[in-house]
């Protein structure tokens, strides 16, 4: 077996008209990440082991952990049993509000989503972005070039085909910055990470993903003040109704030849 960022190659056997044949091939990695902060363990999630420090920085702010990139101290990446363990230095207030958090988890017992108190945990109720300067509108050439540039960029899954993809694009839909994983969230945290690390105006350009739109895709999005969230799949009613709250602007089923708004009338 040989290995390549994100990827592992495996011996195979291929079966086509009746015939079987061995070969290699090319499969995605999937490991347990963990995320450390301050010494305490929080989430461990499955994701794939590349850009590892982006990935944690873009949950850290996706998820509301921290406010901001200056929260953020130090982070390190360490391949670790089989799997990969991120540890982030974060500034106190957040840190004691996030170990508030964890202990308000730890003391409901209630059956996931079954009661008022469960619910309000999956924070749906996101504020509004605030506008960048320049408005951005879902434009049908902005959206055809970014499908168009995309898939060449997608190097993980032209290797394996089993990688979504998000990534960042200009004001003029041109594909600045890929990030891949088997996880679509994981993608997009990759991507919000590289931003922060670079110190880039989510403003600047919109958010392009080979996947659907789910509720948390874009709810991640509005955390941070993306304007724009296309995805080339549908979207969920829940994302949609996000999105018109937060002033996201979403577009899906995009083409080059054409897209569906879901926020024109917000």
């Amino acid at each position: 077996m040989s290995e390549q960022a994100g990827a592992a190659r495996l011996e195979v056997k291929r079966h086509r008209d009746g015939a079987a044949q061995s070969a290699a091939d090319w499969v995605a990695e999937e490991v347990p990440v963990a995320l450390v902060f301050n010494g305490i363990s929080h989430a461990v999630m499955m994701a794939t082991p590349c850009h590892l420090e982006q990935l944690a920085v873009g949950f850290a702010l996706s998820e509301g952990i921290v406010a901001r990139r200056a929260e953020i101290f130090d982070v390190e990446a360490e391949l670790v049993c089989g799997g990969a363990e991120v540890r982030l230095e974060i500034a106190q207030p957040a840190f004691l509000a996030l170990k508030d958090h964890r202990r308000s988890l730890a003391g409901r017992t209630g059956c996931g989503v079954c009661g008022i108190e469960s619910l309000g945990l999956l924070d749906l109720s996101p504020d509004r972005i605030t506008p960048p300067s320049r408005p951005l509108v879902a434009d049908a050439a902005i959206i055809a070039r970014a499908a168009s540039e995309l898939p060449a960029q997608q190097h993980l899954n032209q290797l394996t085909g089993c990688a979504h993809a998000a990534a960042w694009c200009g004001l003029d839909g041109e594909v600045r910055a890929v990030f891949e994983d088997v996880g679509r969230h994981n993608a997009l945290d990759k991507l919000i990470g590289h931003l922060a690390l670079q110190d880039a105006s989510p403003g600047d350009g919109f958010v392009f993903m080979s996947s659907r739109a789910s509720y948390e895709l874009v709810r991640k999005a509005a955390r941070v003040n993306i304007p724009m969230l296309a995805t080339i799949s549908a979207p969920t009613a829940l994302a949609v109704d996000i999105a018109r709250r937060a002033g996201v602007v979403l577009a899906s089923f995009c083409r080059q030849n054409g897209f569906v708004e879901y926020t024109a009338d917000r």
